[in-house]
């Protein structure tokens, strides 16, 4: 956003030139002009009015005013420049495990949830002519944010889920089906779900395998990001709703292949995250893959301050002659 005069010359006039010209004058003596000492002779000088100070603030305004007045005939604008996106990217659905087991520590000291959080975060930055939407999975499934290029409330909803906000079990079949289900509808050329977990079904009503055949029918391209280390890792976080603080070591343990055989099934990617390089090393797969060509075109619109320039100019006027009339009338 810049500002700028549709009469550059008008307005260099206004602002230089006849501040110039006005400080010359006031410099010249008139001639005609007689001092004229005030006072009786031998006594006590007179002494200006204690008021000159305000005086001399009014007409600083005045002055201001009278410039602000006719620089709205220069035609002040605020140019604020625009990136048109000419061609719709894809839709993408991120499917986020927050059961408590995504607490465990085994990412270079932070959780498997916080890495998640801030790859995904990432994706995002990146990707900022796709479509992007948020489904949660826990001991149920939920569609937090629809696909959408509203990053401010995408980031938001992400900042602010919780590990175990929806329960402690992991419906990985409920949550596809809620990715699936908003994907049917969509109308973009591309669609994508990726699945990031750490374990393997354990509620919900529908069998992962079957939601996941639903979105090889669709024609969504499907990825599956196991996360963790197998062993004892320690685990730390605050259950959302109880506020109680669960510390300890977990046995992480997770049936890769029954994730291999989910990702077979939606004819889809299947990847493995047992560390925060690999981690990375599988988002960049995804980036590389889930690719928009982007094509963008760079507007300005401008918006005309005449008017608001014009009221100003006529508001300071009339408030110092107000001031002079009523309020100083009786002094000066």
């Amino acid at each position: 956003m810049s500002f700028d005069f549709d009469n550059q010359f008008l307005a260099v006039v206004i602002l230089i030139i006849v501040p110039f010209a006005a400080f010359i004058l006031s410099r010249l003596k008139n001639p005609f002009v007689a001092l004229i000492p005030l006072g009786a002779p031998g006594g006590v000088p007179f002494k200006t009015s204690q008021m000159g100070g305000l005086v001399k603030l009014l007409k600083v305004f005045e002055i201001t005013g009278i410039m602000i007045f006719f620089l709205s005939a220069a035609g002040p604008v605020i140019k604020i420049s625009e990136t048109v996106i000419l061609n719709r990217g894809a839709d993408i659905i991120f499917i986020m495990d927050v059961s408590p087991s995504m607490a465990a520590l085994d990412m270079e000291g932070k959780s498997r949830y916080s890495a998640a959080k801030s790859l995904v975060m990432d994706f995002i930055k990146k990707h900022s002519s796709d479509s992007i939407g948020l489904v949660a999975v826990g001991n149920d499934a939920a569609m937090l944010v629809p696909p959408t290029l509203d990053r401010e409330a995408l980031n938001l909803r992400l900042e602010q889920l919780k590990i175990g906000e929806l329960g402690d079990g992991t419906a990985l079949g409920m949550g596809l089906a809620v990715a699936a289900y908003h994907l049917d509808k969509s109308n973009a050329k591309r669609k994508a779900a990726v699945l990031i977990t750490d374990g393997e079904n354990n509620a919900g009503e529908i069998h992962p395998e079957t939601a996941a055949s639903l979105l090889r029918e669709l024609g969504v391209s499907f990825w599956v990001i196991a996360v963790g280390s197998a062993g004892e890792v320690p685990i730390d976080y605050v259950d959302p709703y109880t506020k109680i603080r669960r510390t300890g070591m977990f046995d992480s343990r997770y049936d890769r292949e029954s994730l291999r055989r989910l990702s077979v099934s939606g004819g889809g990617t299947f990847i493995t995250a047992h560390s925060t390089e690999a981690f990375v090393s599988a988002f960049s797969m995804l980036d590389d893959t889930e690719i928009t060509v982007q094509r963008q075109r760079i507007t300005q619109r401008r918006r005309s301050m005449s008017f608001q320039f014009l009221l100003t100019g006529i508001f300071l006027l009339l408030s110092v002659r107000i001031i002079r009339r009523y309020l100083l009338g009786a002094i000066i």
